[in-house]
C-alpha cells in the first residue's frame, strides 16, 4: 500500500527513536513517504496533497490537534486516516482501542493494514470545520485555553496539568457568575442558561489516566451527535457529574435537573451572551459568539484495529 506518514515531532509522545522505529515498520511491506508538520495548518495541507496523488492511508503520529487537521484534509475523499497515538491524551486513538504507546499501537496499525480493515464514519461539522470527537464551549474550553498556555509541561504531567488547570481557571480565570451559552435546537427549543456544552461525535470525553470519562456513551460514528449543556459550575455537582463519568458510564450525567442531554442530533447551533471560548478535539480556536453544528454521515475512512 502506499502511505504518508505525517509526523508532528513537538506532540508530547513523539521521540526521536519512536519516529524512526515507526518509519522502519512501516516501510517493511508499504511504499511509505514521511512529512513532518511545521505549523498550524501543515497537516491538513499534506491529507490533501495526499488525497489527490492517490494515497491509500495517511499514518498520523502526533496528538489530537494533529489528527484533526489530517481528518479535515481527508474528509470527503477514499484515502484513509490512520492514527497512530503521539500527543499527551490520544483520545481519538484510544477510543478506536488502539495501545496508547505507539510502537505497540504500530503493530496493530500494522496488522489492521493487511487485512484491509477500514470504516467509513462520519464527523461532525462546526462552522465548516470536520471534528472527530467532540467541540467544547465555554468553560470547558476555557480549560483548554489554559492547558495549551502551559504546553511544556504536557509532555511531563497532561493529566495533573489538565486537573490543575480545571480548578484554576474556575477561580480565577472564568466568570462563572452568569450563564455564557444558548443552545438552540432544531426543533425550535432553546437552552440559553448553559455555562458548558460539550458537543460530541463519539465517546469518552478524555482519559484520565486509563480511566475513560463516559459523559455522552449515546454518541458513536453511526448515529448523530450528542449535545451536552450543563447549567450550573457549582463544584459539588460538577465533582458528582464527572465521577458519575467514570464510574457508572454518566447515567446520572443524563438524568441531572441542571443538564440537557440529546443524542442523535443533525443539526444545532450554539450562540453566546457575548463572546465565549470553544475547542475543537481538543485544540483551542479562540473565542467566538456564534457556531452552527452539524453531522455527516459516512465522510472519512478509518483504520481500525
Amino acid at each position: 500500500m502506499k502511505l504518508l506518514l505525517i509526523v508532528n515531532s513537538s506532540a508530547s509522545s513523539v521521540t526521536a527513536r519512536a519516529r524512526v522505529v515507526i518509519h522502519k515498520a512501516l516501510s517493511a511491506d508499504h511504499d511509505v513517504t514521511m512529512a513532518e508538520t511545521s505549523r498550524r495548518g501543515h497537516a491538513t495541507r499534506l491529507a490533501q496533497g495526499a488525497a489527490a496523488d492517490g494515497t491509500d492511508a495517511v499514518v498520523v503520529l502526533g496528538g489530537d490537534g494533529t489528527l484533526n487537521e489530517a481528518a479535515n484534509g481527508l474528509a470527503g475523499s477514499t484515502t484513509a486516516l490512520a492514527p497512530l497515538p503521539g500527543g499527551s491524551t490520544n483520545v481519538f486513538s484510544r477510543t478506536i482501542g488502539l495501545p496508547d504507546d505507539p510502537i505497540e499501537a504500530t503493530g496493530a496499525l500494522l496488522d489492521s493494514l493487511g487485512r484491509k480493515n477500514v470504516r467509513r464514519v462520519g464527523l461532525g461539522s462546526v462552522n465548516g470545520r470536520y471534528f472527530l470527537f467532540h467541540v467544547g464551549m465555554g468553560f470547558d474550553a476555557a480549560v483548554v485555553a489554559q492547558v495549551e498556555r502551559r504546553a511544556a509541561l504536557k509532555r511531563y504531567a497532561s493529566h495533573p496539568l489538565f486537573v490543575y488547570s480545571a480548578f484554576d481557571t474556575a477561580l480565577r480565570h472564568y466568570d462563572r457568575s452568569r450563564p455564557r451559552l444558548a443552545v438552540q435546537h432544531a426543533d425550535g427549543s432553546v437552552i440559553d442558561d448553559a455555562y458548558v456544552a460539550v458537543c460530541f461525535n463519539s465517546n469518552p470525553y478524555t482519559y484520565l489516566g486509563s480511566m475513560p470519562i463516559n459523559i455522552a456513551p449515546d454518541a458513536t460514528f453511526d448515529r448523530g451527535l450528542t449535545m451536552v449543556s450543563i447549567r450550573t459550575l457549582k463544584i459539588h455537582t460538577i465533582v458528582a457529574l464527572i465521577s458519575s463519568s467514570v464510574l457508572n458510564n454518566g447515567k446520572r450525567v443524563q438524568r441531572h435537573r441542571m443538564v440537557d442531554y440529546r443524542p442523535d442530533l443533525t443539526k444545532l447551533a450554539v450562540v453566546g451572551h457575548g463572546a465565549f471560548p470553544y475547542q475543537v478535539d481538543g485544540d483551542y480556536l479562540g473565542e467566538t459568539e456564534r457556531l452552527d453544528l452539524h453531522h455527516e454521515p459516512e465522510m472519512l475512512d478509518v483504520v481500525m484495529p
